[in-house]
C-alpha cells in the first residue's frame, strides 16, 4: 500500500484552500473543547464558594460553546468543499493519464472498470484529506487531556494513558482489516459496473433475443460477493466499536475511581474532580475516530485501485518534427500481442489493403501504424523517423484515423471534423466533408456545420462519413481506415473510393478491408494469417491462391 499511501498524501495536498479552513476550524474547535472542562471546573468551584467571579466564568463557558458550534458549522462546509476539489483533481489526473496511455489502457481495463475507478473510487479517495485532517485533530483533545490531567494529578494521567494504548491498538487493527475488505468490496463494484456496461452496449441484441432475465443475472453475478464484503465491513465496524465501547467506559470508571480516592484523601477539589471527569471523556474521545478510520481505509483501498491505472506507462513522445517525404510507412521486426515478426514497407502515396480472417491482427496492425499502440519489439517509422521520436503535434497532423464506429467529439459538426486541429479552417473542414461524401447531408441540417452534435441525429453511415472527414482533415501523409466504410451504401463507398484515389491520391492509405472489391482497388494487399504476414502483393496476384479467396468467402476479383 506504499504507492497508494503516497497518492493519499498527494490528494491531501490538493484539497485546496478549504482544506486549510477545515484544519484551522478543527484545531480551534479542538482547543475550545479542551478549554471547556477547565472553565467549567472553575465555574463550579466559584459557584460552590459563592465567589463574585462566578458570573464571569459562566460567561466564558457560553463564549466557548458558541465558538465550538461556529467552528463545527464552518468545518462541515469546508470538509465537503475540500473533498470535492481533491476528487476533481484525481479525476482530471486519471482522465489525462488514461487518454495519454491510449488503447493499451482499454486492453487491460474494461470500460466499466475504468468508469468505476474514475467515479466512485476517485470520490472515496478524495475524502482522504477530510478524514486525515479531522481525525488528526482528535489528537489535540487527547494530548491536551493528558497534559491537563498531569497538572491536576499524575495518577489520573497514568490511568488514562493505559486506556489510550488499548484504544490505539484497536484502531490500528481496524485500519488494516478495513482497508483489505474495502478493496474487495470495490473490486466487486467494478465487476458489476463492467458487466452492466457490456449489457448496455448490447441492449438491442438482448431485447431481440429475449434474454433480459439471463443478462440481469449475469450482471448481478457479483452481487453475493458484494454483500459478503459489505457484511464483513459491518462486522469489522461492529467488532471495533464493541472493543472501543468496552474500553472507553471502563477507562472513565477507572479514572473517576482514582479521582474519588484522591478527593477523599484531600488531594483534589470538587472542581478538579469534575474537570478530570470531563478531560477523561475528551481523552477517550480517540475511540470516536472509528468513523474517520473507516473512511480513511476506504480511501486507501480506492487509492490503491487508482494507482494501478497510473502505473500504466503513458506513451513518450520526442520533439522531432517530420521531415519532408511522401509518407513511406515502414515496419521492421514488429511484434505485439497478436502479431509477430512483421517486416514490410508501404511506399509513399500507395493504397494498401489489410485483409485476413477475424482475429488475425488487422486492427492491431492499423493501430501500430498510427501509434495508437506501441510494439513490444521492433520499429514503426514514417518517412524514416521512428514514430516515438515525433512530437504529438507532428504525429497528429501527419496521421488521420477513421474507425468503424467513430466517437464524435466536439460541440458542433465542424468541431467534430476539425477536432485536434490548431485552428480549423472552414474550407479545410468542408473539403474533407466533401471527400467523405458528408457535405450534402450536413448542409441539410438546421445550422449546417454549426449544428450541435446532440441536435444532429445521424445514421451509422452518416457517422462514419463524419469520421472519415475528420481523418481526411488531419492525415496530411498517412490515412488509416479501420473498416471505416462498413456502414456506407455501395454508391457512397464508391464515391469515397474515388476521392481516395483522386484528390487524396498523394497520401499513403492503409485500409483494413473485408470486401474483395476494396482489396482489388488497392495498390497492394497485406494478407495476415495467424498473426503473421502471409503475403504482401497485389490483389490480382494473390487471388490465384484459394486460401486467399477463402478469406472473402465469395466474390470475384
Amino acid at each position: 500500500m506504499r504507492t497508494a499511501d503516497r497518492l493519499v498524501v498527494q490528494t491531501v495536498r490538493r484539497g485546496g484552500p478549504w482544506l486549510g479552513v477545515l484544519a484551522v476550524t478543527s484545531v480551534i474547535g479542538a482547543f475550545a473543547e479542551l478549554a471547556l472542562p477547565l472553565v467549567l471546573g472553575r465555574t463550579v468551584d466559584s459557584l460552590v464558594a459563592a465567589g463574585p467571579e462566578g458570573g464571569s466564568w459562566l460567561g466564558a463557558c457560553a463564549a466557548i460553546v458558541i465558538l465550538a458550534v461556529l467552528c463545527d458549522t464552518l468545518g462541515v462546509w469546508a470538509s465537503g468543499s475540500s473533498s470535492a476539489q481533491a476528487s476533481a483533481w484525481l479525476r482530471n489526473r486519471i482522465a489525462r493519464h488514461v487518454l495519454g496511455v491510449g488503447q493499451a489502457m482499454t486492453r487491460r481495463f474494461s470500460e466499466g472498470d475504468l468508469a468505476t475507478r474514475m467515479g466512485v473510487n476517485a470520490e472515496e479517495a478524495g475524502r482522504a484529506p477530510e478524514s486525515i485532517v479531522t481525525g488528526a485533530t482528535l489528537i489535540i483533545p487527547t494530548a491536551g487531556s493528558i497534559v491537563a490531567l498531569t497538572l491536576i494529578d499524575f495518577w489520573l494521567t497514568l490511568t488514562l494513558v493505559v486506556g489510550l494504548v488499548l484504544i490505539a491498538l484497536v484502531l490500528r487493527a481496524f485500519l488494516q482489516v478495513s482497508t483489505s475488505i474495502a478493496g474487495d468490496y470495490q473490486e466487486a463494484q467494478s465487476d458489476i459496473a463492467a458487466r452492466l456496461v457490456d449489457a448496455l452496449a448490447g441492449a438491442r441484441t438482448i431485447a431481440v433475443a429475449g434474454t433480459a432475465d439471463q443478462e440481469r443475472a449475469r450482471v448481478l453475478t457479483a452481487l453475493p460477493r458484494l454483500r459478503l464484503h459489505a457484511m464483513e465491513m459491518w462486522r469489522a465496524n461492529a467488532r471495533a466499536g464493541v472493543q472501543a465501547g468496552i474500553v472507553v467506559p471502563l477507562l472513565e470508571v477507572a479514572v473517576l475511581a482514582v479521582g474519588g480516592l484522591r478527593l477523599a484523601a484531600g488531594d483534589l477539589t470538587v472542581g478538579e474532580l469534575y474537570s478530570a471527569a470531563r478531560y477523561v471523556v475528551l481523552g477517550a474521545g480517540l475511540g470516536a475516530a472509528l468513523g474517520y478510520v473507516n473512511r480513511l481505509a476506504r480511501a486507501r483501498a480506492a487509492a490503491g485501485r487508482i494507482t494501478e491505472l497510473i502505473a500504466e506507462r503513458p506513451r513518450a513522445y520526442g520533439g522531432q518534427p517530420l521531415p519532408a517525404g511522401p509518407g513511406t510507412l515502414e515496419l521492421r521486426g514488429v511484434s505485439a500481442d497478436g502479431l509477430a515478426d512483421v517486416d514490410l514497407v508501404v511506399p509513399g502515396g500507395y493504397a494498401v489493403a489489410v485483409v485476413g480472417r477475424s482475429g488475425t491482427g488487422k486492427s492491431l496492425l492499423a493501430a501500430l501504424a498510427g501509434r495508437l499502440v506501441d510494439p513490444l519489439r521492433g520499429t514503426v517509422s514514417l518517412d524514416g523517423v521512428p514514430l516515438p521520436r515525433l512530437s504529438p503535434e507532428a504525429l497528429r497532423h501527419a496521421v488521420g484515423y477513421a474507425f468503424e464506429r467513430p466517437a464524435l467529439i466536439g460541440g458542433t459538426i465542424a468541431g467534430a471534423i476539425g477536432l485536434g486541429l490548431d485552428r480549423p479552417d472552414p474550407e479545410t473542414v468542408r473539403a474533407a466533408a466533401r471527400a467523405a461524401c458528408a457535405d450534402t447531408f450536413v448542409r441539410r441540417l438546421p445550422l449546417g456545420y454549426d449544428t450541435p452534435l446532440d441536435e444532429a441525429p445521424m445514421s451509422g453511415g452518416e457517422r462514419q462519413r463524419i469520421g472519415l472527414a475528420r481523418a481526411f482533415a488531419h492525415g496530411e501523409r498517412l490515412l488509416i481506415l479501420d473498416d471505416a466504410t462498413s456502414s456506407l451504401d455501395t454508391v457512397t463507398e464508391r464515391q469515397v473510393g474515388r476521392a481516395l484515389a483522386g484528390e487524396l491520391h498523394g497520401r499513403t492509405r492503409l485500409i483494413v478491408a473485408h470486401r474483395a472489391a476494396t482489396a482489388a482497388a488497392a495498390d497492394r494487399v497485406i494478407w495476415l494469417d495467424g498473426g503473421r504476414v502471409r503475403a504482401y502483393d497485389s490483389h490480382h496476384a494473390l487471388w490465384r491462391d484459394p486460401c486467399y479467396r477463402a478469406v472473402f468467402q465469395a466474390g470475384a476479383p
